[in-house]
Order: structure tokens, then sequence, then C-alpha cells
């Protein structure tokens, strides 16, 4: 008999939010799922098999997330895996990634059914009402791609685009009774260090109203990938329930996926009146510049806030190829509001291989870095810089209008960019070229950028000189762990876990509990 009705298997090292909304939906509904985040698994043991597990896994279909396309190489191998050591089992794909190219990616021999959408929680469960009974009409399940038993690929059209989100679990208990019921903590850890800093993701979200040129997830992308033509929203009273339910469970900080402010300034309000006394640490996305009075409003809701704001650019022009139509003097303003009523720290992250960019401007941006470094010099501007790497998303504008952009993409199918996963350095690796900078001017002054800031950040005290000088000899962009926040000794509420899993025990042991399907 199977462990599971569906296992999620996750090949890359952050598994996306998607499993554990989908785990708790099936669970809702009477299935049993699981999850193994591979990577994560072996990235904290050289030890680990995942072959192995694979084999000793038993469920009646696998579920494997292919949302960012570096995932593609790591997703279809472990697909492989899958249909090598069970090859009656079906293999079911989702993802922005695997809806995007998922006439392509039926096609492999590895995968089954793909879903397609940002919102499949309904669609899965009828697929794994068919997979279950054995029977079902496969050509009425919504956001469907599947092939018959002669080959034909059939295209079901995608009609669930749910208009809000307030249907979903989203506060992770089900994912802790799951680990309480499996006895099996390490396959659900979300990232590798998690255990030390269990950051929770708060999702307001799905869809977007802005139009950022490179982003994958921007509304003219939604519209193309997901059928979406308005973003779906959580309640404001939800999230900050979400919020409060996270906090029962981890004293890591929740980070609130998406601004608040793009369901208009009432819903940020009412988000505000709800989470307000929340004694954890938030962190928020900004997505434009924001105004005193709105910062005095975070820090009275939410005192430990932290923003983080990705303006990509020190420069205007390239500001505007991105659709970002702001001034440098609206980003200094915010950063000055935002310290000034008490924000913990404020994340500013700046973008190499962008439109209208050259080697030259990347220089320029780290001198501008300096430039605010010294002017708000008290610890708590963290700049970052990185390439744009290693593809440009697929349903960005940057990818489906690349000409007008400015870019030379060299990879436009899956296959493709799973071969160039193959290379071996990210310079090698990337989609594509920009008018202003060829790949090997990218990746010399994402290095030279890299190495700059890293030696801002060591003179105004942001890091040690220690791991300044271990960020020098790696030559990396930045210690991975500067992006963590500290948030005091306990990682988690203890004596809560320890309540949830005793009534996971007391289900399983005098009934109650959830078993695989007949």
């Amino acid at each position: 008999m199977p462990s599971a009705d569906l296992i999620f298997l996750h090949a890359p090292t952050v598994y996306d939010f998607g499993f554990s909304t989908m785990a708790a939906y099936l669970e809702q509904a009477g299935f049993r799922t699981r999850i193994a985040n591979l990577a994560a698994r072996m990235v904290r043991s050289p030890r680990f098999d995942a072959e192995r597990l694979i084999a000793r896994l038993k469920g009646r279909a696998f579920g494997i997330d292919l949302h960012w396309l570096p995932h593609a190489h790591g997703a279809l191998e472990i697909a492989a895996l899958v249909k090598r050591h069970h090859p009656e089992t079906p293999v079911i794909f989702g993802g922005f990634s695997a809806s995007y190219f998922h006439q392509e990616l039926i096609r492999y021999p590895q995968v089954d059914h793909v879903l397609r959408g940002d919102s499949t929680e309904e669609p899965l469960r009828q697929l794994m009402e068919c997979i279950v009974a054995g029977d079902g009409d496969l050509a009425q399940i919504p956001n469907l791609t599947w092939q018959d038993e002669a080959g034909e690929v059939h295209v079901n059209p995608q009609t669930y685009i749910p208009a809000d989100l307030d249907h979903l679990e989203m506060n992770y208990r089900q994912m802790v009774r799951s680990v309480v019921r499996d006895r099996d903590f390490l396959n659900y850890v979300p990232f590798n260090h998690w255990i030390d800093y269990p950051a929770m993701a708060v999702l307001t979200v799905r869809g977007c109203k802005h139009n950022c040129s490179y982003c994958g997830g921007s509304a003219s992308a939604s519209r193309l990938i997901s059928g979406r033509t308005k973003p779906a929203f959580r309640s404001p009273e939800k999230l900050a329930d979400d919020m409060r339910a996270m906090y029962q469970v981890s004293r890591g900080p929740a980070f609130l996926l998406g601004d608040i402010r793009q369901a208009g300034m009432d819903y940020a309000r009412r988000f505000l009146r709800a989470v307000k006394g929340y004694p954890g640490q938030g962190m928020l996305e900004i997505f434009q510049p924001l105004d005193r009075a709105f910062a005095e409003k975070l820090a009275d809701a939410l005192p430990n806030f932290v923003i983080e704001f990705s303006p990509e650019s020190h420069d205007p022009a390239v500001r505007r190829a991105l659709n970002m139509n702001f001034d440098n003097a609206a980003i200094e303003e915010t950063i000055a509001a935002c310290l000034d009523v008490g924000c913990r720290r404020f994340d500013l992250f700046f973008m190499v291989g962008l439109p209208q960019q050259t080697a030259q401007s990347v220089l320029e941006g780290v001198d501008y870095f300096e430039h605010l470094l010294a002017r708000f010099d008290d610890g708590r501007l963290m700049p970052f810089i990185g390439p744009l790497a290693p593809f440009v998303d697929p349903g960005s504008l940057f990818y489906e209008q690349s000409e007008k952009y400015g870019y030379r993409i060299s990879c436009r199918t899956l296959e493709e960019h799973r071969r160039a996963l193959l290379a071996p350095t990210w310079k090698h690796i990337l989609n594509y070229e920009t008018r202003w900078m060829s790949r090997d001017e990218m990746a010399q002054v994402t290095y030279e950028a890299g190495r700059r800031l890293n030696a801002l950040k060591a003179r105004f005290g942001l890091i040690s000189q220690e791991v300044a000088a271990e960020t020098e000899e790696r030559i990396t962009v930045c210690e991975k762990e500067e992006l963590d926040l500290p948030f005091g000794v306990t990682a988690f509420n203890l004596p809560q876990l320890v309540k949830m899993g005793a009534s996971v025990i007391w289900e399983q042991l005098f009934g109650g509990g959830r078993q695989t399907r007949p």
C-alpha cells in the first residue's frame, strides 16, 4: 500500500510556496501527501543518496515543480529517476516554466501531466481523484495538458483562475502535522539552513499589477502564462492571521511576498490594523517608493519591520527601461523615512545585465551605494548587487520583446535551457547578451562590482573583515548569510510544536488521522 497519495519532490534548494498550499488543500480533501526536498538533503549531507530515497518512496503519484528555469535540469532528472524506479506511477509537473513550455514538457517520456497556471490546487485535486479511482475523464480537468494512450497531446482550457486566495490554508500548520505524522523532519525543510533560520513566507498575492520588464511574474507574464487579467489577493485580515499562526511555530522573520499596497491603500491600512501588535519580525517587499506617512504606519503596526526594495539601478534611464518611473530622490526619501521611524534593516538590490546599462554604469551603481552608506551610516542599510542570472525569464517583456529591449536570447526551448545548465560556469549558462554588454563583460563587471561592494561593506562595518576576506577569496558577489536577520536565541516555539505534535499522535492512536485513499 502506498505511504502517500501524492509525493512532492523538489530538486533545487528552496521549494516553491505552492507545495505547502497544494499539500494542505489535498489533505483537506482527504488525500495524504508528503514532501521531499532532495536538494536540501544533498547539501546537508554528502552521503545522502537521492536515488535511493526515490526508489523507497511509495506513492500513487509524484509531483515535481518546474517554476523558475534554473530548476529545468534537476526537475527533469528527478522525474527520470522516478520513472526508472516507479515506471507505472504518474508524474505531474507544475509551475511558471512548466506552464510556459507545457507542450514541449509533456513530450518528455518521464512526464505524464502538466498543470498550468499560478493556482493549481483544485485542478490537482480533480486529477488526483482520477488517478486514485483509476478512471475519470481527464478532458474535464481545467488547466491540464496530457497525452492519451495514442500519444496525442491534449491541452484542456485554462479556466481555473481564482479571483482571490482566501480559500487556501497558508499558515504551515499542515506542514507541522505532516512532519509529526510521517516522523520525517529533514525532507520537509524548505531550504538548507532553515533549521537555524526558520523564515516563513507569507503570500499576499498571485499575479501582479506592475509590469517590470525583466520579471516572469509581471502583469503581462501572468496574462500569458496563467491567463490572469488581474491579481488575486488574500484578504488583509487573513494575512494577519497567517502571520500570527506562523509565529506559533517559528520565531524567524515572516516575509510578505508582494507589495501590500498593490491592492490599494485601503487594503494596506486594513492589513496594518489587523496585524498591529505582531511581536515578530515582518519583512516587506516594496515595488515603488513610499512616503513618511506610510512608513510611520508600518512602524506603528510592525515595530520590527524590515524593507526589501529592488530599484535595480542608480541610473534613471535604466529604470525607465524596466518600467520603473521614479528618481533617485524618491529612493533616498524612502530609505530615510523607513530608517527614521525605526526600520530594523533596509535591503537595497541592484542588478547587472539590464537595458541601457554599460559596465561603467554598473560600477557607478556601486559608487552610488557608497554615497548612500555615507549618508545612512548606522549599519541598517544593506546594499546588494548581482547579475540577472542565469536566464531572462520566459514570459517577461525582455524575453517576449527581446529586440525592443536590446536583448539577444540564445535559448528559446525548454531543452535548450536544460542543456545550458550543464555549462561549466554561470557565465556560460546565461541565455542572453545585451546590446550594451557581452557575456564576458557582464561576468567581469559583476565580479568587479561584487569586490568593490564587499570592500565597502567591510569599511562601513556591515560585515566583518574575516567575512570580507573569505568573500574576496571565493570571488563571490556576497556571503548569502548577509541576507539573514537576527531574531533571538530560540528559533522555534517549542511548547506550541509539542502541543501540535501531541494532537497528531493522538489522532494516529485513537482515530481521525488521514490514511491514503483505498
